[in-house]
């Protein structure tokens, strides 16, 4: 499978909100082509830029951009006729749920329920439902991480794993394990990369300890700009993580995902892409 990198729109929501064409363009110009989009509030809304799905689509095709995936919350809340409808004008065949907490296994076993609800739901549409990890997949309930738990209780079929890099690593795991462990499960990527020098332990878990209860606010704790690099930037061998990628043969895109940024989000993701781009030269 043919390995290629994109960008989740997230990383600029800021400049999206101030002029979305606008962002868009300059999204092209410094040179990305896939897209994944990012709708936090998609019970409340899906107007883009103030354009239909199709002004939308026209303006992604006039740019060259592709949506290829795109994350939508909150899924116990949107209307998913519409959701599925909006991702179908686009052409996008892939939704991905961003983010879950939890105290306990059974939260876990209960969440998983809905996780293959929703994967039933695009499978039934001709798509493919995805979760996003961050560090508390890698907290351990009974002996077992909470994302092998996620493994095995949802339907291989209906929800695959979107593995974020960064945030694996902040769980204190290596990833590329997962990777291949996963196998043709995990076909989508993010990466970031995290700051050299920083007063911070990459592994999240060396500050709170592993029992920690992790919600929202705990989260919070470990998400600060300066604990964010740009790819290329900070202390991760970029080199090794794509061709490990790559050589593992089951991704399709990785995507930069910059939570957040000491800089301008724009130059944040100008950077990431001169950097990034080198290990994607055709």
């Amino acid at each position: 499978m043919s390995l290629d990198f994109g960008l989740q729109l997230y990383s600029v929501r800021d400049e999206l909100a101030k002029d979305y064409v606008g962002t868009l363009e300059k999204v092209a110009s410094i040179g990305y082509r896939n897209v994944e989009l990012a709708f936090h509030q998609a019970d409340q809304t899906l107007n883009v830029g103030g354009m239909t799905p199709a002004q939308l689509r026209e303006t992604m095709d006039r740019l060259g951009l592709r949506v290829v995936s795109a994350h939508m919350d909150p899924m116990d809340k949107f209307d998913w006729d519409k959701v599925i409808a909006f991702n179908k004008e686009l052409g996008n065949t892939s939704i991905g749920k961003g983010i879950a907490f939890y105290r306990n296994k059974q939260d876990v076993l209960d969440i998983c329920s809905n996780l293959n609800r929703y994967g039933e739901i695009c499978k039934k549409n001709g798509m493919q439902f995805y979760y996003h990890n961050h560090f508390q997949e890698f907290q351990k309930f009974d002996d077992q991480y909470v994302l092998d738990i996620l493994l095995d209780n949802t339907d291989s079929e209906l929800v695959k794993i979107e593995l974020d890099i960064y945030w694996a690593l902040r769980g204190g795991v290596d990833p590329i394990n997962w990777l291949k462990q996963m196998g043709g499960r995990c076909d989508l990527v993010h990466l970031k990369d995290f700051p050299k020098g920083s007063e911070e332990p990459l592994n999240t878990f060396e500050v709170m300890g592993p029992d920690a209860e992790i919600d929202y606010n705990r989260f919070l704790e470990f998400k600060k700009p300066e604990n964010f690099s740009e790819i290329g930037e900070g202390i991760f061998d970029v080199s090794r993580i794509v061709e490990e990628v790559r050589k593992l043969g089951y991704a399709k895109y990785i995507f930069v995902e910059q939570d957040l940024t000491t800089k301008n989000q724009l130059e944040s993701v100008t950077i990431s892409y001169q950097n990034f781009s080198k290990h994607f030269s055709k």
